[in-house]
């Protein structure tokens, strides 16, 4: 299989690169918050979810037909790990992607989700020439809603209650991008 992902991504503040070993702790300890997982589809995150994934994600690759492929974001100042980024390749069409978005707490509310996307989308469209990118989000998260919007892509639908989700009716909202409408200026810190 082809190496697409061979050199991290990065932004003002950012690095965007492989998920590492070292990183199972800081993974694990804010995807377990139960602020964090609320709009996610896990209700627990273990150590041992945190390996898998880091072991699934050392051979995987982005823009595979049917795969996830699931990259850290790391503070370049720091070097901590803030948060990761899945990209998922349709299995209908490998033109086509779904993004996602999970940051600690300490790293939300302060632009790191833009800037992050923002070197995805690029990374996507430019280098791995798809052609259209969507996002899912659940109608209550509307710190997700308002990003997806800052970054230039379009509403397309509302589903009312139709996913039963963590105990109850939840409503989703899917948002798209093509990459004929995508342009430079939704990009929120420069991109390297």
């Amino acid at each position: 299989m082809p190496r697409y992902f061979t050199t991290p991504l990065s932004t003002a503040r950012l690095i965007l690169r492989r998920l590492q070993p070292d990183d199972a702790t800081a993974l694990q300890r804010y995807r377990a918050r139960p602020d964090v997982a609320r709009y996610q589809s896990w209700e627990t995150y273990t150590m041992a979810d945190a390996s898998t994934m880091i072991a699934a994600m050392a051979e995987a690759e982005p823009g595979v037909a049917g795969t996830w492929f699931q990259l850290a974001i790391v503070e370049q100042t720091s070097g901590a790990l803030v948060g990761d980024c899945g990209l998922h390749c349709s299995g209908e069409d490998d033109r086509l992607m779904e993004l996602g978005i999970t940051l600690a707490p300490e790293a939300q509310g302060r632009g790191y989700a833009g800037e992050a996307l923002t070197a995805v989308i690029a990374f996507l469209f430019t280098q791995l020439a798809k052609h259209r990118i969507c996002a899912v989000t659940d109608a209550e998260n509307t710190a997700a809603i308002a990003l997806f919007r800052r970054l230039g892509f379009r509403q397309e639908a509302t589903f009312i209650e139709h996913l039963w989700f963590k105990g109850r009716w939840s409503s989703e909202c899917v948002f798209a991008l093509l990459r004929a409408e995508w342009s430079q200026p939704h990009a929120t810190g420069p991109i390297n």
